[in-house]
């Protein structure tokens, strides 16, 4: 688990409390962390150990997640973005890198749109990329689906699941997900458990298309994007118009992985993340 070394706190930050996690004390270049939704910052407890020694980690708890506040909103990509700068602020961290995944990609974007000259770099693993047409089309299936099935969206899964005892919510994550290690297990479950009811009747939603905010962002972008058949959220199409947007930027695209790329593959990730660190987050 986490390093004994590991600082553990909370800060005012946009007018909230955000409670984060933090591996070093300001002597490396500092390395924001970015959670999905539903999750925590302590689900990027591989990641961070993976990378304390050449780096500040940073993890910090989204609004509405883990142990940091949950106002009644907003719950948008602005709010955290803006809850981003104000911790990179309170910490007088010196253009810190940003790695998010999913709406913590979405949040990193968003930062680096809102905010170009403090952040250095920003990564992003499948930052649920699509076109217009694409987001229509999947939000009509899913209705569709909801109407014939009978089934719940995910916040009403989220509801119950956060009543339930942490090592059950271990075994639903195990069985839905039989290739995740099992160091991402615990971490996961005790997430579902924190999750606020405030965020789950709001939900995270972008506060502007993501080829406005690309077109504003000037730091190196790395975009890491997973197989769409396996689950991936950001789409070929998608890829092919944000990369004429951005000023520096590079995708990557690691084979054998849905959503949640570096739980499923952490070694072809992890590799890709130190490339792009070694050339643009020193």
């Amino acid at each position: 688990m986490a390093s004994n070394a590991w600082f553990e706190g909370d800060l005012l930050s946009n007018g909230i409390r955000i409670h984060y996690r933090r591996t070093g004390s300001g002597d490396k270049p500092a390395l924001i962390l970015l959670h999905g939704f539903s999750d925590n910052g302590l689900c990027w407890l591989p990641v961070a150990q993976a990378l304390e020694a050449d780096y500040d980690v940073i993890m910090p708890d989204a609004r509405g997640h883990g142990r940091s506040e949950a106002p009644l909103g907003p719950y948008g990509s602005r709010a955290m973005a803006a809850d981003v700068k104000g911790l990179a602020d309170a910490l007088d961290l010196e253009r810190p890198i940003l790695m998010g995944h999913s709406m913590g990609g979405i949040t990193a974007y968003t930062a680096a749109a809102l905010y170009p000259d403090r952040f250095r770099c920003i990564l992003l693993e499948d930052p649920a990329l699509r076109t217009p047409e694409q987001e229509r089309a999947l939000h009509e299936a899913e209705q569709e689906r909801r109407a014939r099935e009978g089934a719940e969206e995910w916040g009403a899964q989220l509801r119950r699941m956060r009543e339930l005892p942490h090592e059950e919510i271990v075994a639903i994550g195990r069985r839905q997900s039989p290739n995740w290690p099992e160091i991402e297990l615990g971490p996961w479950a005790t997430s579902k458990q924190e999750i606020s009811l405030n965020l789950l009747k709001a939900r995270f939603e972008r506060d502007e298309p993501w080829v406005v905010a690309f077109g504003r962002i000037t730091c190196p972008v790395l975009l890491i994007v997973p197989e769409v058949a396996l689950g991936g959220m950001t789409t070929p199409e998608a890829v092919e118009q944000v990369s004429a947007l951005w000023q520096v930027g590079e995708v990557v695209n690691i084979a054998g992985a849905g959503h949640n790329v570096r739980r499923e593959q952490f070694g072809p990730f992890m590799e890709t993340v130190r490339s792009f660190l070694g050339r643009y987050g020193r």
